[in-house]
């Protein structure tokens, strides 16, 4: 019976240049919708937000590798949207989110959350897809 002995891992030469992981790029953006009062008709949209405050903005709260204006004419088109953005979008509200752009992807899906949660608590009606 032949023993297999695993080879060692061969040793770059000391002047060889090192392999490098692609640094992560930082093009995604979060953003925020405003949408029309009228939203708080649907009773899907109440349920998630019994917490709102009547009177504070509802929201549409997304995270998008596209610039944000790009992504919010696709959500009006009807192109890779929400309903609640396509029906009710009225504007973007870049005073809630510029401050944070641009991210990477990780760091984009974690604010889309956080920020959706900082905002509900403020008493906003907020949707996330």
């Amino acid at each position: 019976m032949t023993k297999i002995i695993p080879k060692a891992p061969a040793e770059a030469a000391p002047d060889a240049p090192k392999k490098r992981r692609p640094a992560r790029r930082r093009h995604y953006h979060v953003y925020v919708v405003e949408l029309s009062p009228e939203v708080l008709g649907q009773a899907r949209f109440l349920r998630a937000n019994p917490g709102y405050v009547y009177g504070k903005p509802c929201v549409y709260v997304g995270m998008t590798g596209l610039d944000p204006d790009v992504r919010f004419d696709k959500h009006k088109a009807g192109i890779q949207s929400n309903r609640y953005v396509t029906e009710f979008g009225l504007r973007l509200l870049p005073e809630l989110y510029e401050l944070y752009n641009p991210l990477t992807y990780d760091e984009a899906r974690s604010l889309e959350v956080e920020l959706g949660i900082d905002l509900r608590e403020g008493g906003y009606g907020v949707w996330q897809a």
